[in-house]
């Protein structure tokens, strides 16, 4: 297609800064998971943007953060892969939050990448505008940035205009995915996402970030209908009977609320039947990772 632009865009920045709502935000719909919880994407969540001209996919990284266990080293170790395959990097700050230890580790990273960086000071909406110069100059001082864009990826404030900056800079390449495609994950997996994304709200501090959720099986029936079987994966048997909850009063609430997420993704009845297994320290253990999609090569 001629004079068509594509290219890649990696979203970088601490837990919490707003990555994946964000991500949401342009994409149009729910692709990536989102919580008030630190930590919330463990996978590279690639999300498609296409537009008459161009083509932006997106790839919304884990959090950095100092990492606990092993699953805490994939979570960094993909984020920082991710700089060297990209085109362009968004580093994404909390305008409420400001400057943090956590920003100087992503800074000192960025020096050694040859790729343009903006800055994207998200939560724009959650301060004064005259809080907001001060917080420029200080990340300016410490960074040469492509450019410095303020947004709200909440309301939507600005984002129309960071699209354009980024489609302006972008090389002329070839369409990767059709144009009715939002992300190159697999169904299933945005499916046992959104599940665990119900966890997490629905459990608040009670259950960390100590759980998984494995898809057993989903199959179409006559009716247009989907059959899904899931399992919520936890490390500790206290942790089980706060997820069932009493008379099973938890379970049947992620299991409702995940189900409406699902049904609005897919387009279709759903029927979501969902069991709680304890494996102990899971998230230490190689075999464990790798089979609940945690590549070995990456931790």
């Amino acid at each position: 297609m001629e004079n068509f632009k594509s290219g890649f865009v990696a979203i970088i920045g601490r837990p919490n800064v707003g990555k994946s709502t964000f991500m949401n935000k342009v994409i149009g719909q729910k692709i990536a998971i989102m919580s008030d919880k630190a930590q919330t994407t463990r996978n590279k969540i690639q999300g498609v943007l296409t537009q008459d001209d161009a083509q932006i996919v997106f790839i919304d990284t884990p959090g950095i953060h100092k990492p606990k266990h092993r699953l805490g080293d994939f979570m960094v170790k993909t984020a920082e892969n991710t700089l060297n395959e990209v085109d362009s990097i968004l580093f994404m700050i909390n305008a409420k939050e400001g400057y943090g230890r956590g920003d100087q580790y992503i800074l000192d990273m960025l020096q050694n990448v040859n790729r343009p960086v903006y800055l994207v000071i998200n939560k724009i909406d959650l301060i004064h505008p005259d809080e907001l110069f001060p917080l420029i100059e200080q990340y300016k001082g410490k960074l040469e940035f492509e450019e410095v864009i303020p947004i709200s990826a909440l309301e939507g404030n600005n984002v129309t205009h960071l699209l354009d900056v980024l489609k302006g800079n972008l090389p002329e390449g070839p369409q990767y995915y059709p144009e009715d495609q939002v992300t190159d994950h697999p169904e299933r997996f945005i499916i046992t996402e959104l599940i665990r994304e119900k966890v997490l709200q629905l459990t608040r501090e009670e259950i960390p970030h100590s759980i998984a959720v494995v898809m057993e099986n989903m199959e179409e029936r006559d009716n247009n209908s989907l059959f899904i079987q899931a399992t919520i994966v936890t490390e500790r048997k206290t942790q089980k009977g706060i997820l069932i909850g009493k008379q099973g009063s938890m379970l049947k609430n992620i299991g409702k609320y995940a189900r409406q997420d699902i049904e609005a993704l897919l387009g279709s009845k759903v029927y979501l039947e969902l069991w709680v297994k304890v494996k102990i320290d899971w998230r230490n253990k190689q075999n464990q990772l790798h089979e609940y999609g945690f590549r070995s090569d990456e931790y």
